[in-house]
């Protein structure tokens, strides 16, 4: 869940890293909310989660771009929910009302992280530091959260190339390797690669779907320069290069 307002600045920081997030591909299993300033609305979506993650801006006084990780077990001692306004919710009163409206059915796995503003100006974009600090928390999410939902395909993997200039891919690989849809594809040393990229804004190829299973195809016959590449070719991920290397030597 990202809390805060994306007309002030560095306030939208978590409004603007869910949209970030659902650029990259959202794994079964996961949900993205923007939760805006509606914090009531923040605490009902928790209903029946295991596991919640809230990102919202901070105000403390330290150096903007500040990262803090607050885990469940920080969380004990939250405001008074007395007195409070609907229009002065932040994450922990919504926490704190979430645990008083939702008893058993509000989650006890909660973490939130916390970035530290620059400016809420009306109108402002996020500043410098905000964004550094937005990429750094999205890989955090990615690797604790979203990465262990996403299909494994271990090492063993294959596409294939058709007679009308498509590769195909099966639908773990494309999960796991190309969340977003969206893929820069080259040849380099006699291999076809294919990037993935944060997502159709990013530019690049699209992955299309062919089947309900979710299996994808991409047209590649301009980038081979229509070389005449058929059939299943095995392929490896190359974690250094962030890439998926398909020889194009052979096929089987």
């Amino acid at each position: 869940m990202g809390c805060g307002n994306l007309l002030r600045g560095d306030d939208g920081v978590g409004p603007v890293l869910v949209r970030h997030l659902w650029e990259r591909g959202v794994p079964a299993g996961a949900r993205l909310v923007d939760g805006g300033t509606a914090g009531m609305d923040v605490a009902f979506q928790m209903r029946g989660a295991e596991r919640v993650v809230i990102v919202d801006a901070s105000a403390t006084g330290a150096d903007p771009g500040t990262i803090y990780r607050v885990p469940a077990d920080e969380l004990a001692d939250l405001p008074p929910l007395e007195g409070l306004h609907t229009h002065s919710f932040r994450w922990d009163h919504a926490i704190a009302f979430a645990r008083w409206a939702l008893a058993d059915a509000c989650p006890s796995d909660i973490t939130v992280f916390l970035i530290e503003a620059a400016g809420v100006e009306l109108g402002a974009d996020l500043s410098a530091p905000a964004q550094a600090a937005m990429e750094q928390v999205i890989d955090l999410v990615e690797r604790d959260y979203l990465g262990p939902l996403r299909p494994d395909v271990g090492d063993d993997i294959s596409v294939s190339f058709t007679d009308d200039g498509y590769v195909r891919l099966d639908a773990a690989l494309a999960a796991s390797r190309f969340p977003s849809d969206a893929v820069a594809a080259m040849v380099r040393e006699d291999d076809l690669w294919l990037i993935p990229l944060r997502g159709p804004r990013s530019g690049g190829l699209l992955l299309k779907q062919r089947n309900p299973a979710g299996d994808r195809s991409l047209l590649v016959r301009e980038v081979l320069a229509d070389r005449p590449v058929t059939g299943v070719h095995q392929a490896f991920w190359d974690d250094a290069q962030h890439a998926l290397r398909i020889p194009l030597g052979s096929d089987r």
